[in-house]
């Protein structure tokens, strides 16, 4: 009996071994499918944070403040761009406000100022009313991958062709077509009206600035809506005439792009006699001087 015993205690002794040895390999092979499952999440699965998936951020544009607008425009070019406002002034007409000056302009209204701003001024004369504004924008991508001035590249292309203004692969204005002007834009037999340019023009001139007949262009002379050259790293000039209105009025739309900043010039002059037909040469020659004038002050900084 005690023999027997001992061979039954031997037995439950090497079940009770096996047991365990079965347990701590099914443990192991637990562990071992573990640690091979996080390999790959470990190794960059091009997900957003991963090192080996995240690309360099593009440069941060060049400029990262703006202008102050109101000061951007010379007294001489606003004395040269509306012919009113001098009268005024000696005058004492109040504009835009009792105490201001003509010349001081009105700040537009922005949401933020670090990324627009704008600047506002009017004049009248007996004979017509002009209004001038200028607008800076300050463009900045959310995209890493996009840098700003590239960002600031599209949104001045879109603003070319909804001008009707053809945009090349590079992203410059490339203008209209040769002979076609867009419905409503200026076309050379449009250049009969006022000047502030007295009789230089062979017109008669008015006591407060304005004349009567400016000199029809030369029939070469390319009006109509386009790209510019020499101005910022892009520009172009929209040129519409509305007649619909009460009275006649021409509108001049320069925009152009200096890195990721892109500014805009707002210049027209309104009418009451449509027998006098603002002068598009006039208008556009000077909104094109004040331009570049604002593109002179962006690249000294």
């Amino acid at each position: 009996m005690p023999r027997r015993a001992k061979r039954y205690a031997t037995r439950g002794t090497f079940a009770s071994y096996a047991t365990s040895a079965a347990l701590a390999l099914t443990l192991a092979g637990a562990l071992t499918a573990c640690t091979g499952s996080s390999g790959p999440d470990d190794g960059g699965d091009g997900k957003q944070g991963s090192s080996s998936a995240s690309p360099s951020a593009a440069a941060p544009g060049k400029y990262d403040t703006l202008p102050e607008p109101c000061g951007t425009v010379a007294v001489s070019q606003l004395r040269e761009m509306l012919p009113g406002a001098a009268a005024a002034e000696e005058e004492g007409t109040p504009a835009p406000s009792d105490s201001a000056s003509p010349y001081e302009g009105e700040a537009s209204v922005t949401y933020d100022t670090d990324r627009r701003v704008g600047c506002r001024w009017k004049s009248a004369t007996t004979l017509s009313t002009r209004h001038l504004a200028v607008d800076f924008e300050r463009v900045v991508s959310y995209d890493p991958a996009v840098s700003d001035d590239e960002q600031a590249e599209r949104l001045y292309a879109k603003k070319a062709r909804k001008a009707g203004i053809a945009v090349t692969s590079e992203g410059s204005a490339s203008g209209s077509p040769s002979g076609k002007t867009p419905e409503g834009h200026a076309s050379p037999t449009d250049k009969k009206g006022s000047s502030d340019e007295g009789g230089d023009k062979g017109g008669s001139q008015d006591p407060e600035g304005e004349t009567e007949e400016s000199a029809s262009p030369t029939p070469d002379e390319d009006l109509a809506p386009r790209a510019l050259d020499d101005i910022g790293d892009a520009a172009y000039v929209d040129d519409s005439l509305h007649t619909a209105d009460s009275g006649l009025h021409r509108d001049i739309t320069l925009v152009f792009r200096k890195a990721n900043v892109i500014a805009t010039v707002e210049y027209d002059q309104w009418v009451t006699d449509k027998h006098r037909i603002p002068d598009s040469h006039e208008l556009q020659e000077k909104a094109r001087e004040l331009a570049e004038q604002l593109a002179g002050r962006f690249e000294e900084d």
